[in-house]
């Protein structure tokens, strides 16, 4: 089977049709940076690869950080100017950026394709997942709205580069629909020229965005501690998030910072193999590189043989490759479960401490090879990972106790209901959890003890954003919870005694 790259798929392609579209944000040789009112071509554009196959692609423009701070004073006075506008004024100019973004939705996901390696399964649904998640805000927001205000400031967001639209697109719209200004960061690895057409799109509406790149060493005193921000929306890894919260502490800033954490897996008093195996090749979509990934199981040592019985039929049937590959041009682009890592030191880096696991100790359950991907003649796959299975990785390793953010499974295997709920809270809390477990009383019993903000009977959690309110435990979330009305409770101002629910590293958080 010879593959080759789909026609009109090409980077060069995608970034040709970027300049025709938009021609305000992307020059032929770079993409501008938005900040008060304007596009500048500005900033110092650093040299960028695709994971894909290595083409070169735009790389950010990044400001210094007196430039940055520039753009946060310019953003206030687009803040002060926007939340005086009418809810109905705001809400039609939001409706028509949703139009403009499901008017390019194609380009958008081709963009995510090359720029973050997601296949084109995972791309469209990021974009489709931002309109529809806002769209359903438009509708409801003027009920939550109601005794509340925008914020005194604008929201600076920064997060990671996995999901451009349907993370840090939906934040920025929905918080300009509450009445604020947003600012944002464009994630260093991955997702430029994507965020960049949104907010073309969004900006020609008349929504008051800031869309800005740097290193975050570089920028973080403007996009975390100027004194014209009115709240601090973080995604993103505990290292960082933990200089963030440090920093929003101190100013008694409006936060909500969501953190990595080792989701787990528990297997208990299991019977339904069938189903379980189903869900298995699920949590390989996008090679677990998300924040509600499952990297880990922890499995009862009795039913450990029956579990690789439903296990390892899952992780060989799953796909991975080029996200662009095709035998014939009028093939479809293939159904995928991942492509590459967001780029090739992440591959490596991985690589090693697999590795260094197995050498002290931990053993190799299942490695894949990248002779099972799909890829085109030659093409460079350095970025590329095979699934990959620990079985009990050492407490020294990393693969232990922290996310991998990769198609790599830790499972650990205990023999007591307590060693299942030690084994589940090996990362100081999480975001989610899983626990499959035949009787429904006894799941819930032991679900009581798992430190995750969701715990899921026989069936994954995910991040959600409407109705459901999100948030973390321990050290995976700090600051205001999210979803539906919570999240415009976190970006908008309430009564002056209002206690905003969430993780708090201090109570005394001040109005806006």
């Amino acid at each position: 089977m010879t593959l080759a790259l789909k026609p009109g798929t090409s980077w060069t392609s995608a970034y040709a049709r970027c300049v025709a579209v938009a021609p305000e944000a992307f020059d032929d040789d770079r993409v501008r940076n938005h900040w008060g009112g304007r596009w500048h071509r500005d900033g110092d554009p650093a040299p960028a690869t695709s994971p894909v196959d290595g083409t070169s692609i735009a790389g950010p423009p990044r400001l210094s950080a007196e430039r940055a701070a520039s753009a946060v004073r310019a953003s206030l006075d687009q803040h002060r100017e926007w939340r005086q506008l009418p809810f109905a004024e705001r809400r039609a100019r939001v409706g028509a950026t949703l139009d403009a973004l499901a008017d390019h939705r194609d380009l958008l996901s081709l963009l995510l394709v090359w720029e973050i390696g997601k296949p084109w399964r995972l791309a469209t649904a990021d974009v489709d997942r931002a309109i529809d998640g806002v769209r359903w805000y438009v509708g409801e927001m003027d009920r939550m709205l109601q005794g509340r205000g925008p914020l005194d400031g604008p929201v600076s967001n920064i997060a990671s580069w996995n999901y451009p639209m349907s993370v840090l697109m939906h934040a920025m719209l929905v918080q300009v629909l509450a009445g604020n200004a947003a600012i944002a960061k464009t994630p260093t690895d991955g997702g430029l020229s994507c965020l960049t057409l949104a907010c073309t799109l969004a900006v020609r509406e008349g929504l008051p965005l800031t869309l800005i790149s740097g290193a975050g060493r570089e920028l973080s005193t403007a996009l975390v501690r100027s004194p014209q921000l009115g709240c601090v929306s973080f995604v993103g890894g505990r290292d960082a998030g933990a200089q963030v919260a440090a920093n929003v502490t101190d100013l008694g800033k409006r936060h909500i910072l969501e953190q990595e954490g080792l989701n787990c897996w528990g297997v208990w008093e299991h019977s339904d193999w069938d189903s379980l195996s189903d869900q298995i090749r699920g949590t390989f979509d996008y090679a677990k590189q998300r924040c509600t990934a499952y990297p880990r199981f922890v499995v009862q040592r009795t039913l450990f043989d029956r579990f690789l019985t439903a296990y390892l039929p899952a992780v060989r049937a799953v796909r991975f490759g080029h996200p662009l590959a095709v035998e014939d041009p009028g093939d479809p682009l293939p159904d995928l479960d991942f492509g590459p890592l967001i780029n090739d030191a992440k591959a490596k880096h991985l690589a090693d401490q697999i590795d260094e696991a197995v050498s002290k100790g931990g053993v190799p359950l299942y490695r894949g090879s990248l002779a099972d991907g799909r890829f085109l003649p030659g093409q460079d796959t350095s970025a590329y990972l095979a699934p990959v299975t620990v079985l009990s990785p050492p407490p020294s390793s990393p693969l232990h106790h922290a996310e991998p953010f990769g198609p790599v499974d830790t499972i650990v295997l205990v023999d007591t209901e307590a060693e299942l709920l030690a084994a589940m809270n090996a990362s100081n809390g999480a975001l989610v959890a899983t626990l499959s477990c035949d009787d429904e009383t006894t799941a819930h019993r032991l679900a009581a003890g798992i430190r995750a903000f969701k715990v899921g009977i026989n069936r994954p959690r995910s991040r959600g954003d409407r109705e459901e309110l999100f948030g973390g435990l321990g050290a995976s979330w700090h600051g205001a919870f999210v979803g539906g009305e919570l999240l415009v409770r976190a970006i908008t101002q309430g009564p002056p005694d209002e206690r905003l629910p969430g993780n708090f590293l201090t109570y005394t958080l001040q109005p806006g």
